[in-house]
């Protein structure tokens, strides 16, 4: 049975063995041979403190949980949810906390394939407080220079939100760095690492963006 995160093993963990640990899960999960968890051991096992090794940010999007994917447990993974899982000043001080205080050695960006945050901002679509939050993704559909006509500039052609995706995902992890001093300083000095991912909602793989 697999046991809890605890302060010895987080502190064991490198950034690489984190990401190990993510892509190990991801392949269980593939295969349906998770590992065996007895949840409620987990929930007394953390009563007095988190030790987790990564922090995920990812979309809202009821298709992509971050602990089933990665067959992780409780106390393994911080988890930030946005719908199009950009980056603000809120999320940026989580990752700070998750990063600086806690201990976390991983911070990956999670995008995924058919992201209806994506295709809304492809299409323009405007609807109350989405209309702001959909600006944010603007530039990564600006800015993706996909070869298609302009009229295939939008949520019809697969292939295209495809590439304003993996975009915006790398569009955050460079905001990440430009506008976070701490994560900036603790990737320089080889403490974490930041990566990028996109889920594919139709086979469950997790294929990490170098």
């Amino acid at each position: 049975m697999t046991t809890t995160q605890d302060k010895n093993s987080q502190a064991a963990i490198t950034p690489g063995r984190a990401l190990q640990l993510l892509k190990e899960g991801n392949r269980r999960f593939m295969t349906g041979r998770g590992e065996e968890r007895e949840l409620m051991a987990q929930v007394n096992a953390t009563r007095g403190g988190q030790w987790p090794f990564a922090i995920i940010l990812g979309c809202i999007d009821s298709r992509v949980p971050s602990e089933l994917i990665f067959d992780a447990g409780i106390g393994d993974l911080f988890n930030a949810r946005v719908a199009g899982n950009f980056v603000n000043g809120d999320i940026l001080g989580s990752m700070e906390f998750a990063c600086e205080l806690a201990g976390a050695k991983l911070v990956v960006v999670l995008g995924h394939t058919q992201c209806g945050a994506i295709k809304g901002a492809c299409d323009g679509v405007e609807l109350g407080n989405l209309t702001g939050m959909l600006a944010r993704l603007k530039p990564a559909v600006e800015g993706t220079s996909s070869p298609v006509e302009a009229a295939e500039r939008t949520s019809a052609n697969g292939l295209f939100v495809r590439d304003v995706t993996v975009r915006n995902v790398r569009m955050a992890l460079s905001d990440i760095r430009e506008r976070s001093e701490v994560l900036e300083a603790l990737e320089r000095s080889g403490a974490i690492r930041l990566i990028g991912a996109l889920y594919d909602v139709e086979t469950g793989s997790v294929e990490f963006l170098d």
